[in-house]
C-alpha cells in the first residue's frame, strides 16, 4: 500500500511517499480502506519536530495523520462488518498512521458514517468537532443561556465550536478577520467581531466561557472580558503555557485542552452531522499525491473550515 511516513533528513523531518505492507490486525482492530483524510494543525507541528513529535519520534516507519473516513476490508472486532463506512479520530494523541491507504484501526475509535454525507464531509468532522464538543461540553460544562466568546470562529475547530454552542442554546460571539464576517454569522452566531481591530476590548466583562484558538496575546486581551469565576479554555500547545496563572492572577479559570479519541463522543458527532446540527466546511480538498499543498494551506493560517486530502 502506499503510505507517507515521516523521515528526518539532516535533521528536518520531510514527508516521503513509499510502499508498506499492509498492516497486521490485532484483536479488536479493524481495516480500513482510506478514501479521504482530515489535515489538522497539528499535523504541521508535529512534523516540524512539536506536537506530539516527541512520543512518536522512535516510532519506524513514523506515519502521520489522525483523522480518516473509509471503507472497513477486514474486521478483527464484532463491532463492524466488512463494506461498513466509518469515520473517526484514530489513537489521539498517540500514533493515528492515517496517511496511507489501509489504516489499522481500534473499533472503538471509529463509528459509522452516515449514509447522508460524503467520506470527505465525515472526514473533516472528527478532530476539530471532537475538539470543539469535548472543550465546550466536558471542560467548560456549557449550559444554555451562558454567553461564550470563541476566537477563530471560522477557522476547523472554530466552525464546529459555533454550530455546537449554539445548538446548546449559549449566545455565540465569533471572532476572525472582516473578510470572513459573514461566514461567521452564517454559522449560528450572534455577534462577530473582527480581531484586527480594538472591537476585542470594547466587549463587556459579562463572557461565562471564552475558547481559545489563537494563544498568545489572544488570551491577554481575553481575560478581561470573562466573568469572576468564568473559564478561559485554550487550545493551541506551545503558544498556552501562562494561561492557568494569568487566569487565576483574574479570578478565572483557565484550562488547556487536549483532544482524545473517545467512541462515546464521537457517536454524539455522528448524530450531530446525520442531523445537520454539524455541518463542515471544506475549504480545500486536494490529492493524495499533493499532501505537501495541504500542509501549505494550513501553514497559512487563514483556512476556513478545514482540508481534505481524498484517496
Amino acid at each position: 500500500m502506499r503510505a507517507i511516513i515521516l523521515s528526518r533528513n539532516k535533521n528536518v523531518n520531510q514527508l516521503i511517499y513509499t510502499e508498506l505492507l499492509l498492516p497486521q490486525l490485532k484483536e479488536g482492530e479493524i481495516l480500513v480502506q482510506t478514501k479521504a483524510i482530515g489535515i489538522n494543525p497539528i499535523d504541521l507541528k508535529t512534523k516540524n519536530g512539536k506536537g506530539i513529535y516527541p512520543m512518536l519520534q522512535e516510532e519506524n516507519p513514523l506515519i502521520l495523520g489522525w483523522e480518516l473516513s473509509g471503507v472497513v476490508t477486514r474486521s478483527r472486532s464484532e463491532k463492524f462488518d466488512e463494506g461498513d463506512e466509518v469515520f473517526g479520530l484514530i489513537n489521539f494523541p498517540g500514533h493515528g498512521k492515517t496517511y496511507a491507504e489501509y489504516v489499522a484501526c481500534p473499533a472503538s475509535d471509529l463509528v459509522k458514517k452516515p449514509s447522508n454525507r460524503s467520506h470527505f464531509e465525515a472526514a473533516a468532522t472528527s478532530l476539530a468537532a471532537l475538539t470543539a464538543y469535548q472543550s465546550l461540553v466536558h471542560l467548560g460544562e456549557l449550559k444554555s443561556g451562558e454567553k461564550i466568546l470563541i476566537h477563530a470562529a471560522s477557522g476547523g475547530v472554530g466552525h464546529f465550536a459555533v454550530q455546537i454552542a449554539k445548538h446548546l442554546g449559549a449566545y455565540v460571539v465569533g471572532t476572525s478577520s472582516e473578510k470572513n464576517r459573514e461566514f461567521v454569522l452564517s454559522l449560528g452566531a450572534d455577534k462577530h467581531l473582527d480581531y484586527k481591530t480594538d472591537a476585542l476590548e470594547k466587549e463587556h466583562k459579562d463572557y461565562d466561557i471564552v475558547l481559545d484558538m489563537v494563544g498568545g496575546d489572544t488570551i491577554d486581551r481575553s481575560i478581561p472580558l470573562i466573568k469572576k469565576e468564568g473559564v478561559l479554555i485554550s487550545i493551541p500547545s506551545g503558544k498556552n503555557d501562562a494561561v492557568t496563572d494569568k487566569a487565576n492572577k483574574n479570578g478565572i479559570k483557565g484550562l488547556k485542552f487536549t483532544v482524545q479519541s473517545d467512541e462515546n463522543d464521537m457517536k454524539v458527532i455522528a448524530d450531530y452531522l446525520q442531523q445537520g446540527i454539524l455541518k463542515p466546511h471544506i475549504s480545500k480538498i486536494v490529492e493524495f499525491d499533493a499532501m505537501e499543498e495541504a500542509h501549505a494551506q494550513i501553514a497559512s493560517g487563514h483556512t476556513v473550515g478545514k482540508v481534505i486530502v481524498r484517496l
